[in-house]
């Protein structure tokens, strides 16, 4: 809650990361602060030891080598042209829809998600005046609501997992049977469609920010810190090079193909879907080595030249790198803590059946929020959602449901998940005003959602 609130607060997201993990260790450390100085720099440390949390910091700098080569060559600039000219994306609202459809379409993991979503749409945002904290927006909203829904990935795989050792006899079955109790989820999906890319609806921090994009052109507020550096997301083609919209799409759609390729080759007998965070590694390696073949076929750069570009973009996203250790560190130092568990139980003793699913879905949200991670939620909720959906004679579908529901509202705008760090990379915009800006419709959904459980459970109790 410290780190939260500092950084909501103060706008100074890694300091108060950092702080919010130094308060872990401290408490771990038996209130010896200097001792939990300490162990929240070993936390850090300790984060490369777990080979999922390397891949996904390596892959994260590694985005920004990506962007570049396709911008040096007039990759971006070429798409642009391309679009214009056939007149494909000529308002804000076709933007907009655009976003929303590319994210619903590459569900095959949530970081690709949101990476495609705003490498394809961010230069269109710019050029049609619809602010990078929406385009945030959409990215995130259809990463883990779209990931979720679709069982063919990681995100089924895990939840089966999980529910296969809390002995349901088809978790398969269960998790199909589970979406439509998924409120949070589906109800975000037509949010995002309806309200933002459609209808192009705004309130609260939002609103401001799409008023400062059409009354000055500014595309990042006052003091805003991008976690992609300007060198990188603004560099200017190359003297001469052809500007050539395949020099854009063909990377990323590599990417993008790269992407179940991976989970294919990675799959275990233990984890049929493969891995994630290696799979995407390999999507964003491979696709930045085509960006720099196709940059080297038409002479745009050298081999040397090639290096330095390589090394400017992850270079350009250490910031990011840096934030997405911290984000797991103080998702090590709360499960250190037993802080979901702990959050749980006291919220699970005593409940009246017809409050259990609204009840399960605000616990996980709450879990969820705080830690910065949808499947440690999962992980934490499963094992006691579904032994109370038994004992208190309520549908198990629904009480999944509702921990899957809370367990993507904390993923989808809690300001140390890895999935809403990833959304600000990709539409280029500081963390902290995409926090902002999406926390006002994220919790109108859940507002909803809520009632929508308590419905559920006063007429299943009835």
């Amino acid at each position: 809650m410290v780190a939260i609130a500092l950084a909501i607060g103060t706008r100074q997201v890694y300091l108060s990361l950092f702080l919010g993990i130094a308060c872990g260790t401290t408490i771990l450390a038996g209130g010896d602060p200097l001792a939990g100085l300490a162990a929240a720099l070993e936390a850090c440390v300790h984060v490369f030891a777990d080979a999922g949390n390397t891949r996904v910091v390596l892959f994260s700098a590694m985005i920004g080598a990506l962007i570049v080569f396709t911008q040096h060559s007039g990759g971006v600039a070429g798409f642009v042209d391309w679009i214009s000219q056939r007149r494909l994306v000529t308002t804000p609202r076709r933007a907009r829809v655009m976003a929303w459809s590319i994210g619903v379409v590459v569900f095959v993991e949530s970081s690709i998600t949101s990476l495609v979503t705003g490498a394809v749409c961010r230069p269109l945002f710019d050029r049609l005046g619809v602010s990078r904290e929406k385009l945030a927006y959409l990215c995130d909203a259809t990463a883990a609501p779209v990931c979720i829904l679709i069982p063919l990935n990681a995100w089924g795989a895990t939840v089966t997992g999980l529910l296969a050792n809390e002995g349901v006899d088809d978790p398969v079955s269960a998790l199909v049977s589970s979406m439509p109790w998924n409120f949070y989820p589906l109800l975000t999906l037509v949010f995002a469609f309806v309200v933002v890319a459609w209808m192009g609806r705004d309130f609260g921090p939002m609103r401001r920010a799409e008023q400062r994009v059409r009354e000055t052109g500014e595309l990042l507020s006052r003091g805003a810190e991008p976690v992609i550096a300007a060198e990188v997301s603004e560099i200017a083609p190359a003297e001469g090079a052809p500007r050539r919209a395949r020099t854009f799409l063909v990377p990323v759609l590599v990417m993008v193909a790269m992407m179940p390729i991976g989970l294919a080759l990675t799959a275990t007998p233990t984890s049929p879907y493969g891995s994630g965070s290696t799979a995407v590694l390999w999507a964003v390696v491979a696709g930045t080595v085509v960006a720099a073949l196709m940059s080297a076929m038409q002479r745009t750069i050298g081999l040397k030249q090639a290096t330095d570009l390589f090394f400017k973009g992850t270079g350009g996203l250490m910031p990011l790198a840096v934030l997405m250790v911290l984000a797991f560190a103080i998702g090590d130092v709360t499960k250190a803590l037993g802080t979901g568990k702990f959050v749980a139980h006291l919220a699970a003793g005593g409940l009246p059946a017809a409050l259990a699913p609204a009840l399960l879905f605000l616990v996980a949200c709450g879990i969820a929020f705080a830690t910065g991670t949808s499947w440690g939620t999962f992980a934490i909720m499963l094992p006691i959602g579904v032994p109370m959906a038994a004992a208190l004679g309520i549908p198990v579908p629904l009480a999944v449901g509702a921990v899957l529901g809370g367990g993507v509202f904390g993923d989808h705008c809690s300001p140390i998940s890895d999935t809403t760090i990833i959304a600000s990379l990709a539409a280029g915009t500081d963390h902290i005003d995409h926090v902002r800006t999406q926390l006002p419709y994220a919790l109108t959904v859940a507002a909803v959602s809520v009632v929508g459980y308590l419905v559920a459970g006063v007429a299943i109790a009835g």
